[in-house]
């Protein structure tokens, strides 16, 4: 948490803020010892997919775009033509030779004139440029060959965009004509700015023929991880203390068409065996962000896995009608729950200790296909059931979760998903309050209030927070939830869906209100919902409270998404309590309010205590989200 003023306001002049005008009061009578009901306890967790440059040129490191040189009808993205000085050369995507079966294609560089004075050769802008930092190792490699014994070294470059300095360098030996992976670390200088105006440059400075493959560039990472993440979004992730992640993302695991799919198979082992596939918002994938690498995401952050599997249906309409056509896909499934989950003696456990984490993950939950309410063929009961007759028989413990209602088959639970505007979930807070509580459990995998961009603003905020202490009180039922999307690049081109959690560009990321919101109520979350009731309440207060039992802690989370002040007289019933309390607040002067990649903290959650006691007055702030922490004797 952030020790700032609140809400932009010094705290003199708070008392100030809150002597304007205000709502009438209200009492909240809080049952300190009696419990509702349990609170899940993996109810808050993250969705994610590859959208909004989420994984290539977000959250996976990689730095170099367009790393297998795949072309477009202008050429090769991000790839282009260096001659230095005197040196001549040409380059041309050759769709007849690359370093593997997965990658039959690669860059053909032909220099026709070059020395060590005046090179010629590749350069590649990455993602929007690429982040350097001082004192820092860059790691990389890159696949080659040549036609000539003659070529000598190839010399790898990190240079400024405006100045055309080199701030790192070095060389690499040993190209034949035979493809060959070579390595290489660049560390970067120690008077360098942060910045992201740099780019890669690979050169030759002897005539001949080379072609280059699978380029690659990665800084540091998250856990040191080899194909690993960005420190500071899985940081930011982290703050969420998310109990679950849902893989490998909805629309992206369905492909536009059923051969454009999310592939796991094709996305596991050494990254030059990865063919790369068409993403469904108009870009590629890399495939870098394979199965095992969402698993190592999960144990990174000790999240448990939600895995996703395709289920015979992709966006544009395709479809696998049940029987023996969507057997494949049914075993392809249960192939991949034994990766996940097999031993050393499985098949494709052997394959998961082969690429490197001996120990299976643990997996409870499987969501059968995504957003199948769009197949307007009918077949999602007849395909769900076979998916769900074969799991079951093989790994009878895992929850199996549906993606629509279904006939015939009832399922564990049933995923629903919600995008609206914040005045629908002031409406629809109490959403789940009447649920039918002998039906499946329900697992809200895609929600957000849609206001704001590319990240959500303040009033968002406030409507995801309403939305939220419903889930909370109904935390019986409601078993897990995941706002979507989570991450967007606000680069120009960078963002496909606007109102995204977390922002950033190729340096620096932040949270939006509403990240901050999804912060302070996963931080704050007890076992115990806890029995309770309000007087006097207007349409625009909410509240939830939770108890953790051990720590002996009631936490009060309250929403005031008035423009008025929000008077409240908390009665925890004759509990006995310390006499402060621990107060954190989010809170802004208007709806529109939000941060940016440019004032990323403008808006973030500040501490603060207050007095408290078995019965005690508070006021809310206009626009703002609260959580009291109340500490029993």
């Amino acid at each position: 948490m952030f020790e700032k003023t609140f809400a932009g306001i010094p705290a003199l002049a708070l008392c100030a803020v809150l002597a304007t005008a205000q709502n009438a009061p209200i009492t909240l009578t809080v049952h300190a010892d009696e419990a509702a009901h349990p609170v899940s306890p993996m109810l808050y967790g993250l969705m994610t997919e590859e959208i909004n440059y989420s994984y290539d040129g977000g959250l996976y490191a990689e730095m170099v775009r367009n790393r297998t040189f795949n072309g477009s009808w202008d050429g090769i993205q991000s790839w282009y033509l260096v001659e230095d000085g005197n040196a001549a050369a040409k380059i041309q995507p050759d769709r007849t030779t690359g370093p593997s079966a997965a990658l039959p294609h690669s860059m053909k560089l032909t220099v026709e004139k070059a020395d060590p004075a005046n090179e010629a050769g590749l350069l590649n802008v990455g993602y929007w440029g690429m982040a350097l930092k001082a004192n820092t190792a860059y790691k990389g490699s890159f696949y080659a060959k040549t036609d000539t014994a003659e070529m000598g070294q190839v010399r790898v470059s990190l240079v400024q965009n405006d100045t055309g300095r080199v701030v790192a360098r070095t060389t690499v030996s040993g190209l034949t004509s035979d493809w060959k992976q070579h390595s290489f670390t660049l560390m970067t200088a120690g008077d360098i700015q942060p910045s992201a105006a740099n780019h890669l440059v690979l050169t030759v400075g002897h005539p001949g023929t080379v072609w280059m493959g699978l380029v690659s560039l990665f800084p540091p990472t998250y856990h040191d991880r080899t194909n690993g993440n960005r420190i500071d979004l899985m940081e930011k992730m982290a703050a969420m203390h998310p109990q679950f992640l849902r893989f490998p993302g909805g629309n992206y695991l369905e492909g536009d068409h059923i051969n454009e799919r999310f592939e796991w198979k094709k996305t596991i082992g050494p990254l030059v065996d990865r063919p790369t596939h068409p993403s469904p918002w108009n870009y590629h994938s890399s495939d870098g962000m394979g199965l095992l690498e969402f698993l190592e995401w999960c144990e990174d952050l000790k999240m448990q896995p939600l895995l996703a599997v395709y289920a015979g249906y992709s966006l544009k309409g395709d479809h696998v009608e049940p029987g023996a056509a969507l057997e494949p896909f049914v075993q392809d499934a249960l192939d991949e729950i034994e990766y996940v989950t097999g031993g050393a003696d499985t098949k494709w456990g052997a394959e998961r200790v082969k690429d490197g984490h001996p120990a299976p993950f643990a997996l409870k939950y499987v969501e059968i296909g995504n957003e199948d309410w769009f197949d307007k063929s009918g077949s999602y009961d007849g395909r769900y059931a076979q998916f769900y007759k074969a799991i079951k028989a093989k790994y009878p413990a895992l929850q199996l979760i549906a993606t629509a209602p279904v006939k015939g088959t009832t399922p564990d639970v049933l995923d629903e998903h919600f995008y609206v505007r914040a005045t629908q979930n002031f409406h629809d807070a109490t959403h789940y309050d009447k649920t039918d509580r002998n039906g499946p459990k329900i697992f809200v995998g895609e929600w957000a209030t849609r206001e704001g961009t590319p990240t959500p603003n303040m009033g968002a905020a406030l409507g995801d927070a309403a939305w939220m202490t419903g889930l909370e009180r109904n935390s019986d039922i409601v078993i897990m939830a995941s706002y979507a999307p989570l991450f967007v690049n606000v680069n120009p081109g960078g963002m496909q869906w606007e109102s995204d959690l977390i922002g950033y560009d190729t340096l620096h990321s932040y949270g939006s209100p509403s990240y901050w919101a999804q912060v302070m109520f996963g931080e704050y979350l007890g076992d115990q919902a806890l029995k309770s009731e309000s007087a006097g309440a207007g349409d625009k207060f909410f509240y939830s409270i939770t108890k953790n039992v051990g720590k002996k802690q009631v936490y009060l989370k309250l929403v005031n998404a008035s423009s008025l002040a929000q008077p409240v007289t908390i009665d925890l019933g004759g509990a006995q309590v310390a006499g402060t309390a621990k107060l954190v607040s989010l809170s802004a002067r208007d709806t529109q309010a939000t941060n940016t990649i440019n004032d990323r903290e403008r808006i973030v959650p500040v501490d603060s205590t207050v007095q408290a006691g078995s019965k005690f007055s508070h006021t809310l702030p206009p626009y703002s989200i609260q959580v009291l922490q109340i500490d029993e004797k």
